[in-house]
């Protein structure tokens, strides 16, 4: 794989629900140590392309390529072996559980015994990961033996990032991970999806606010009904030529002046 090699890019790719064509023939890659905005109206088929890349759903064409070679995503757990993480905007999370029984429920590591039953969870071990874990992407969580319930917002988000990355993934997928909080939690959420990038990982970021998907994307790729709209430089664009492309306006010719817009 060369450094122009994608780490993951889908060719082609379409997939219907009966007679609703999600979408048709998408072209869509992702580099190392890249933010990628996936924007679009509802219905676009922004959910329905990040499950495909999920292992939710298959594709009814195209191909799925990982480090330039092709690959089959049939299942969550294929993707997850390739090293693909999602976090969903319901984050799943336990609110009667702390930070720590949180990352590694599920995963959880067993000091040394004899056989399976009198092994015992390895409670330290786990702490001092979830601490270097946190302190590695500068989340602000002060007690990882907090009950995930008892925090805020932003705090929350951090923290299913953080159990995302415990398999050490090569590519995130981040659905509306600023939906619904507020200025400084939301603020928290972009450093850390900044610093996913610092560390090489490509992320994928779904999101409404277009905001924040200029704060923090290196390319802003929009759907319209299913379809490739607009693949933008967030550089060089603006939030009016990508609104004008999530809308059709761009289509249809009539963006004129407002495609110069300021952000």
């Amino acid at each position: 794989m060369t450094d122009q090699t994608p780490v993951l890019e889908l060719r082609g790719a379409s997939k219907a629900f009966g007679p609703v064509q999600a979408l048709r023939g998408v072209d869509f890659r992702v580099h190392r140590g890249e933010v990628v905005g996936l924007v679009g109206d509802n219905g676009a088929g922004k959910s329905t392309l990040v499950k495909a890349i999920a292992g939710i759903h298959t594709l009814d064409e195209g191909e799925i390529l990982w480090e330039g070679r092709p690959v089959s995503i049939t299942h969550p757990n294929d993707a997850v072996e390739l090293g693909i993480a999602t976090v969903y905007q319901d984050l799943a999370l336990c609110d009667n559980l702390d930070v720590v029984e949180n990352l590694f429920l599920g995963r959880e590591q067993r000091a040394g015994g004899i056989g399976t039953i009198t092994r015992h969870l390895d409670e330290t071990w786990m702490e001092k990961r979830t601490h270097e874990l946190l302190e590695h992407f500068a989340v602000t969580i002060v007690n990882v033996r907090s009950e995930v319930g008892t925090l805020s917002g932003g705090q929350r988000q951090q923290v299913a990032i953080a159990r995302s990355l415990l398999g050490e993934p090569k590519v995130v997928l981040l659905d509306e991970p600023t939906a619904a909080l507020g200025v400084r939690q939301t603020a928290q959420v972009l450093e850390l999806i900044k610093r996913l990038r610092e560390e090489g990982h490509g992320v994928v970021v779904i999101s409404h606010n277009l905001e924040n998907v200029f704060e923090v994307a290196d390319r802003i790729f929009v759907l319209r009904l299913g379809q490739v709209a607009g693949d933008f430089p967030a550089d060089e664009a603006t939030i009016d030529q990508v609104v004008a492309a999530i809308t059709g306006a761009a289509a249809r010719g009539e963006n004129g002046d407002r495609a110069g817009g300021e952000r």
